[in-house]
């Protein structure tokens, strides 16, 4: 397994993460138990894979923590406390994210966690963030229960990266999650000069989403993108608008070139997968590790979707 220093936390970690949300959550999503999404753990944890994130909303901490039974020593594990209440949306205190961290702790079977994030944080409610929970968030990391204070923006609402330079201005945070893909890269300009000026880590998420895995939903978004005028309708085919990654002889398929791209991308660091299939699990693997895309084929991308940053690719 390839690895990557995880910024300023020194900490070398796998270049694939594990993910435990998104439209699979290690399988749960679509019916499988607990013990079947734990077997997934343990098999990352096999193959070299180090990195592993979860959070409460996934449902998939308990899970997680029968797959590291016995291995914590193996895993950079990372979890999250949503800044907002689920049901009137208001702002939580400092007692509820701590709240929060325990309940965290108590389902990954563990006294401390590598890496807590608050969660999906919108610019609007950043302010409350780093006035309020980040101080909780450094006591809490004084009492051994966090290493390292993180962040992930909320990038299906925020896929122009509002959010995350104000963040990395203030320097709170040693590690962010930030949505990068082939049909979005302005996390390119817009975030990754800040992260490596400031050392943060960067784990990466969305590298693929449905409209990179599920041809419909591209055509479909490239229309939309071509009417909005941040795609030139003349530089691509809108019936196969990445038919040239699957048909180039050294790519094996659209989605092993997504995590390609992103794997490659200076200032990208953790590649995020997920999966309820072990082998699945290992395609991916595959993919993230392999080579550079050509520099034509990432000339081409940039010249398509450069200027896109109003998509996530879900």
């Amino acid at each position: 397994m390839q690895t990557v220093r995880l910024g300023r936390t020194n900490a070398p970690v796998s270049v694939v993460g594990l993910g435990c949300g998104g439209h699979s959550r290690l399988g749960m999503a679509r019916g499988a138990d607990a013990h079947h999404a734990a077997s997934v753990v343990r098999r990352a944890l096999d193959l070299g894979v180090s990195f592993i994130d979860t959070a409460p909303a996934y449902g998939t901490e308990e899970a997680v923590g029968k797959g590291i039974a016995g291995r914590r020593d193996q895993v950079f594990l990372s979890t999250k406390a949503s800044p907002r209440r689920g049901g009137d949306r208001a702002p939580i205190s400092a007692a509820e994210l701590t709240e929060s961290l325990e309940g965290s702790l108590r389902r990954l079977g563990t006294d401390h966690v590598d890496v807590f994030h608050l969660h999906g944080v919108p610019s609007g409610q950043y302010d409350h963030c780093a006035q309020v929970l980040v101080p909780e968030m450094k006591r809490q990391q004084a009492a051994g229960k966090i290493r390292f204070l993180g962040i992930t923006e909320q990038f299906i609402g925020d896929t122009s990266h509002a959010m995350l330079p104000g963040a990395l201005a203030d320097d709170h945070f040693d590690v962010i999650m930030v949505g990068f893909n082939l049909v979005n890269p302005s996390a390119r300009q817009r975030v990754f000069p800040l992260t490596r000026a400031r050392d943060v880590g960067t784990l990466i998420m969305f590298a693929v989403r449905r409209q990179l895995s599920d041809p419909a939903a591209l055509r479909e978004a490239v229309a939309d993108l071509i009417a909005r005028g941040e795609v030139d309708g003349g530089q691509v085919d809108a019936s196969d608008p990445l038919g040239f990654l699957r048909d180039h002889a050294g790519i094996g398929s659209v989605v092993e070139a997504a995590y390609r791209f992103c794997r490659h991308e200076p200032g990208a660091q953790v590649t995020l997968t997920g999966t309820g299939d072990v082998a699945h699990l290992e395609a991916n693997l595959a993919a993230i590790q392999a080579p550079a895309l050509p520099a034509d084929v990432l000339e081409r991308l940039m010249r398509l979707f450069g200027k896109v940053d109003s998509v996530s690719g879900n």
